[in-house]
């Protein structure tokens, strides 16, 4: 079972890492993190770097897809090779997924035209514009789309396909193994529950607020 799990300059790290931790872990998976080119990546904060195994011409046709989001988005949906590959990969693969502002790059391949999906919350308008249909779910699952809301919601995807791939034993064994068990000391994690002023700050720096 071939895992391809995109990487371009600014992705946010754990949105790629959240999938290989808990995908990477079912039998039989074999996870390669691909490129336009092979080599080191960075993420959107600067300091860390993935490698690129292979290009996407050498993984063309993954069994799972993975497109992890961040502040390069905009970059990668205006990249035609990307966008090229990610709608020939789909075309034949078991399932789609990404995390976070990920969900914008499908929708720029057309992957999302009239499919309910989620992301990070501050891109819900965005993603709406490119023709799909905002869901306010962690996870949302549509035939063998499957969309993750912001970052930390890639984990939750992770654990949840794996359950429809492997069975709920396996995923929970996953979950178990990486202690995946969250106690936040703040609720403070949806726009919903977080303070007024905190989501106001936030959204004050959010690069899709003249769009909104």
């Amino acid at each position: 079972m071939d895992i391809a799990i995109l990487l371009y300059e600014g992705f946010t790290a754990l949105d790629a890492i959240g999938p290989y931790e808990t995908l990477g872990r079912v039998p039989g998976a074999k996870v390669t993190f691909v490129a336009t080119a092979t080599g080191p990546v960075r993420t959107d904060q600067g300091s860390l770097a993935i490698t690129a195994d292979a290009t996407l011409d050498e993984l063309a046709h993954p069994d799972i897809v993975v497109i992890p989001g961040g502040p390069g988005t905009e970059q990668a949906m205006g990249d035609e090779a990307t966008l090229a590959w990610l709608r020939a990969a789909h075309e034949t693969s078991t399932w789609t997924t990404s995390v976070c502002t990920g969900s914008l790059i499908l929708a720029a391949a057309g992957i999302l035209d009239a499919v309910p999906a989620t992301s990070h919350w501050q891109a819900f308008q965005v993603l709406e514009l490119l023709g799909a249909i905002p869901t306010h779910e962690r996870v949302v699952v549509e035939g063998k789309i499957v969309t993750a809301a912001g970052v930390s919601a890639g984990i939750d995807m992770g654990l949840t396909l794996a359950a429809r791939i492997a069975g709920d034993h396996v995923a929970q064994c996953i979950q178990l193994g990486i202690e995946y068990d969250p106690q936040p000391p703040f609720n403070a994690g949806s726009p919903d529950t977080a303070p007024a002023e905190v989501v106001e700050f936030m959204w004050s720096g959010s690069r899709f607020r003249e769009i909104a």
